[in-house]
C-alpha cells in the first residue's frame, strides 16, 4: 500500500514521514468563546455543541498554557514513548479574541521545545486581518494548522445546525490560509439530520476543489445537554448503523483526493453524555471494523477520484 498498511493517507503515516514518529496531540483551552455563544450570532452555540464547545477533552482554562501542556504530557507519558507533540487549541473558537492575548498564548505554546506543531480550531468568519498576520508570523517558527468546522456545504442543513456563516466565507478562508502557507484541516459531520447520502458525498467531493490539506470525518454524536440531544429525546431521528457508516466512509474515501491527509474517520464523544449512536462508544472496535471493511471491499482513498486539473501525476494536488 502507498500509505503503509492503511488504505488511506492517514495522519499517522504523514507524521512518521515528516518526524520519524507519531506525535501525540494535547488539547488546550485558550479561554475563548464563540460568536455563536456570546450574542454576536447567537447564544446557544451550534445545535450539536456541548457546553465544552467541542473541547470536552481539553484542559481547564484556569491553568496557564504551559501548565496545560505539562498536565497533558503527564497524562499520556505511560503510553506515549515519543518526544514530540501537537498542541491543539480545541475549545470553542480559538482565534476569537484579543489578538495580543492570543499571540501570547500561541507563542508560549511554541516555546515548548517538544511542541512540533501548533493546531488551532476556529471558524472561517473569525480570521480577520490581524489574526491572519499573526498566524503567518507563527508559521515562520513552526508548522501551523488551522482546523475549520465546515460540517456541510448545504445551506439548509447549515441553517438547521446554526453554523452561522455562508459557504463562500469558508471558501475565502481556506484560500487565504493556503496563500499564507498554513495547512487547512476541514471538519465534516456525517449523519446530520435531513441529509441524504448523496448530499454528504457532495460535501466531501467539494473539498477536492479547494487547497485543503486534511479532513476530519466525524460521525454525528447526539449528546445529552445539547439542543440536538433535546430534539432527539423528544422525537428520535434516524442515525447511521455501524454497517451504514462503514459504507458511507468507504464512499467518502474513494472520492477524496489521494493527497488529503485523513485526520479522523469517526470520533468519540464523552460517554457520559452520549445519547446516540451507542455503537460508536467503542472507538477501537469501530476503527478495526472499518479497516476490515475497506480491505474486504477493496476500497482505497482516491479510487473513484476524478477532477479536471488534478491527477496523481501532479501529486493529486488542487491546481
Amino acid at each position: 500500500m502507498r500509505w503503509g498498511e492503511k488504505r488511506y493517507h492517514s495522519l499517522d503515516y504523514y507524521l512518521r514521514g515528516l518526524y520519524g514518529e507519531k506525535l501525540y496531540k494535547i488539547s488546550l483551552n485558550g479561554g475563548c468563546t464563540c460568536p455563536n455563544r456570546d450574542g454576536t450570532l447567537g447564544d446557544r452555540g451550534c445545535i450539536f455543541c456541548s457546553a465544552g464547545g467541542s473541547g470536552d477533552f481539553a484542559a481547564s482554562p484556569a491553568l496557564s498554557i504551559s501548565g496545560q501542556l505539562a498536565a497533558g504530557k503527564a497524562l499520556v507519558r505511560r503510553k506515549y514513548k515519543g518526544s514530540g507533540y501537537i498542541a491543539y487549541f480545541q475549545a470553542y473558537t480559538s482565534t476569537y479574541g484579543d489578538p495580543v492575548r492570543l499571540e501570547k498564548q500561541f507563542r508560549e505554546t511554541l516555546a515548548d521545545p517538544e511542541v512540533q506543531i501548533l493546531s488551532i480550531a476556529t471558524r472561517p468568519d473569525c480570521l480577520g486581518p490581524e489574526i491572519l498576520k499573526l498566524l503567518a508570523a507563527l508559521r515562520k517558527e513552526k508548522p501551523v494548522w488551522v482546523e475549520l468546522g465546515l460540517q456541510t456545504i448545504h445551506e439548509q442543513t447549515a441553517a438547521f445546525i446554526r453554523r452561522g456563516y455562508a459557504l463562500p466565507v469558508f471558501v475565502e478562508g481556506v484560500k487565504k490560509l493556503h496563500a499564507l502557507g498554513i495547512s487547512v484541516i476541514v471538519h465534516v459531520i456525517l449523519g446530520l439530520p435531513g441529509e441524504t447520502r448523496e448530499q454528504m458525498l457532495e460535501t466531501v467531493e467539494f473539498l477536492n476543489t479547494l487547497p485543503v490539506d486534511g479532513v476530519k470525518l466525524q460521525l454525528l454524536h447526539v449528546l445529552r445537554g445539547t439542543d440536538l440531544g433535546a430534539l432527539y429525546e423528544e422525537q428520535p431521528f434516524p442515525l447511521p448503523s455501524r454497517e451504514e457508516y462503514f459504507r458511507l466512509v468507504g464512499d467518502c474515501l474513494a472520492r477524496l483526493r489521494p493527497d488529503i491527509v485523513i485526520h479522523r474517520l469517526t470520533g468519540d464523544g464523552p460517554k457520559a453524555l452520549l445519547l446516540a449512536p451507542l455503537w460508536s462508544a467503542d472507538k477501537r472496535q469501530v476503527l478495526n471494523g472499518l479497516q476490515r471493511y475497506l480491505k474486504e471491499q477493496d476500497i482505497w482513498q482516491g479510487k473513484s477520484f476524478s477532477l479536471p486539473g488534478c491527477s496523481e501525476e501532479k501529486g493529486g494536488r488542487y491546481v
